[in-house]
């Protein structure tokens, strides 16, 4: 029997509201329950974001029935490669560099600068991951393991203020039928235009200056995806904070392309919900990645159901009826998993070697002022001379994760070193020890807390990025904390969000640290 339009709309509206209400609903609740209110729920379900930490502009594939993604880390070094089984529970399984070999970079002359928006790829038997910086250029790595080892970085073009670099080799253009003509598409800083690349097989070198295919508002985050013989550019559209995801598609990778709006924010919270990845299951379910920007935590990574429709994507569900999709709070787990008692990102270190894959060293570390074999079981960071937290060398810092946290170390200090416990973002706030004692620093600021000689001092600092109120303590015994200044506000900064992290500055002397904890509530 065929149900008259009327009727058809009637339902479709109910039905958007219905699904608008279940997620307003379970999202509610889910602030009562004891588990975690995001990521994977125990229950078939995920609560985004999947990731509530800083993985800026996120680029995912799928290998096989392994997931791998990547995202920028600007000044920080390392670039992660995260691994997963089911696209919601995702844990660190390499860096891909340890340093960047040019002017400033010894000296933390960079912030904000460093590796933009990545692009990692899977071509014939190898990995792939291109990235721009603004000062610097275009580089590409690559491994046949996603675990590493990680080829050296190769600068396949110097050149300012480029951006969001991604390769593409297409393998059915009926012209190069062994591995595919290779391309590279790429933005200017500030966004646009959409440029595309004729690029060696071998990723190494651009063959020409490049045709512009696209120019949109602060057009960025190019993606290519090929389907049904349709070139696609995967694309966000109107900045960070306030964007959609856009989709082109044409039958020439020159163009020209159709435009659609597939993803905006709509009537949800989730501001600006684009720039990511879109990503096939191997049973055919399609699912897009995407990032939404904080104001401490940084950008932090949802997961949407996908599907095709005429050869368009359509992503998360549209509530409002005006034909683009809106982003989704709870929805059923792609791929049935056994649910982990804990959040997968590793965080904790007990300093045994190798050094976790979670820290990132803040601009290039000098690795002949810091050990792990020094004092087997700490780490040792020797002093070097600073005038503050911010131009510190040998920071090591990990992402803050989650609303509410916990991150606890224990350290020992000797010579005229400043050494302890840090945050960061916008600001740089410290605890350690020095000669004169306990001492607290505040925006290049120093104070002593409490005066006298520490054998060792435990130190702790509580996140709470919903009230978005952060305190730092100590304790002598490692029992009774007490608490140090007052509760203070963080924000997110030079494109990253809030970090955690060890230090060691000064004119002499070291830092040993016992263990490093953080306990995610």
């Amino acid at each position: 029997m065929s149900v008259p339009i009327s009727y058809r709309l009637i339902l479709n509206s109910l039905m958007r509201k219905l699904v608008l209400f279940l997620s307003i609903v379970i999202c509610g609740s889910l602030q009562a329950q004891t588990r975690l209110n995001w990521g994977d729920q125990g229950n078939g379900t995920y609560v985004n974001p999947i990731l509530n930490a800083d993985f800026s502009d996120p680029d995912v594939i799928r290998v096989g029935e392994k997931f791998y993604m990547v995202a920028s880390d600007f000044h920080f070094m390392g670039m992660q490669v995260l691994e997963s089984d089911d696209m919601v529970n995702w844990h660190y399984v390499s860096q891909i560099y340890s340093r960047i070999d040019e002017p400033g970079w010894n000296h933390n002359q960079h912030y904000a600068g460093g590796s933009w928006a990545p692009a990692i790829r899977y071509h014939e038997g190898r990995f792939y991951v291109y990235f721009c910086t603004p000062d610097e250029g275009l580089y590409m790595s690559s491994a046949t393991d996603a675990h590493g080892p990680w080829s050296p970085l190769h600068l396949v073009k110097r050149v300012e203020k480029w951006e969001d670099p991604c390769p593409f080799w297409d393998e059915d253009d009926g012209e190069h039928q062994s591995s595919g003509q290779a391309y590279l598409g790429r933005s200017r800083h500030r966004a646009g235009p959409i440029i595309v690349h004729k690029m060696s097989p071998d990723g190494k070198q651009l063959l020409d200056e490049g045709v512009t295919v696209y120019t949109g508002p602060v057009a960025e985050g190019t993606k290519f995806l090929k389907r049904n013989g349709w070139y696609y550019l995967i694309i966000p559209e109107g900045g960070v904070g306030q964007g959609w995801q856009t989709v082109l598609r044409a039958r020439n990778i020159y163009g020209p392309y159709e435009k659609r709006i597939v993803l905006e924010q709509g009537s949800t919270n989730v501001n600006g919900p684009h720039q990511g990845a879109l990503v096939d299951t191997p049973d055919g379910q399609w699912w897009f990645y995407h990032f939404q920007e904080t104001p401490v935590l940084g950008r932090v990574v949802h997961l949407q159901p996908a599907r095709w429709k005429d050869d368009w994507p359509l992503m998360g569900v549209d509530i409002d009826g005006n034909g683009i999709g809106e982003p989704v709070c709870v929805w059923q787990k792609p791929i049935p998993s056994p649910t982990p008692d804990h959040v997968t990102l590793q965080t904790d270190d007990d300093f045994s070697s190798p050094l976790g894959l979670q820290w990132q060293w803040n601009h290039n570390p000098d690795n002949e002022r810091w050990s792990l074999s020094e004092k087997p079981g700490w780490l040792t960071i020797h002093a070097q001379p600073a005038d503050s937290l911010k131009l510190c060398r040998n920071m090591l810092t990990q992402k803050v994760v989650g609303y509410q946290s916990e991150c606890t170390t224990v350290v020992t200090a000797s010579g005229k070193s400043f050494a302890g416990l840090c945050c960061s973002g916008k600001q740089f706030l410290g605890v350690g020890l020095t000669p004169e004692g306990l001492c607290y620093e505040s925006q290049g600021q120093r104070t002593i807390v409490k005066k006298g000689k520490f054998k060792k001092i435990y130190l702790r600092i509580s996140f709470d990025c919903t009230k978005n109120l952060h305190q730092f303590y100590y304790s002598t015994d490692g029992k009774t904390f007490s608490p140090i200044a007052k509760p203070f506000p963080l924000r997110a900064g030079y494109w990253k969000g809030i970090r955690v992290g060890l230090f060691c500055y000064g004119t002499s002397g070291k830092a040993h640290f016992d263990y490093f904890q953080q306990i995610i509530k």
